[in-house]
């Protein structure tokens, strides 16, 4: 399996390399954005709550409890990269990725 630019294996699980846009009409999956996967998050980009928002809505996409989803960098930015406890291959399997 041929994992993307996006996603990468690190400390027993990966990283996930995020463009996000907050104050969408609804969270969602986007496509890709460069090397990024751009996800759509409902929530405005005020007082951390897209980022509340994005993990949350990640750890439901990829059915993981919200402990196993953690903010690495970013945090004031849309360019994000996040840690999830699943293998590449495993957050692959479960996101529902739009086709390129």
């Amino acid at each position: 399996m041929l994992i993307p630019a996006w996603l990468r294996p690190a400390n027993g699980g990966c990283e996930l390399a995020l463009h996000i846009q907050p104050g969408a009409s609804k969270s969602g999956i986007a496509g890709l954005h460069g090397e990024a996967l751009k996800v759509r998050i409902q929530a405005p980009p005020v007082e951390g709550a897209a980022n509340a928002a994005l993990l949350a809505f990640i750890a439901k996409a990829l059915g993981l409890a919200p402990r196993e989803v953690k903010l690495l960098r970013g945090e004031k930015s849309r360019q994000k990269t996040l840690w999830v406890a699943l293998t590449p291959e495993a957050v692959l399997a479960r996101l529902e990725l739009p086709p390129t």
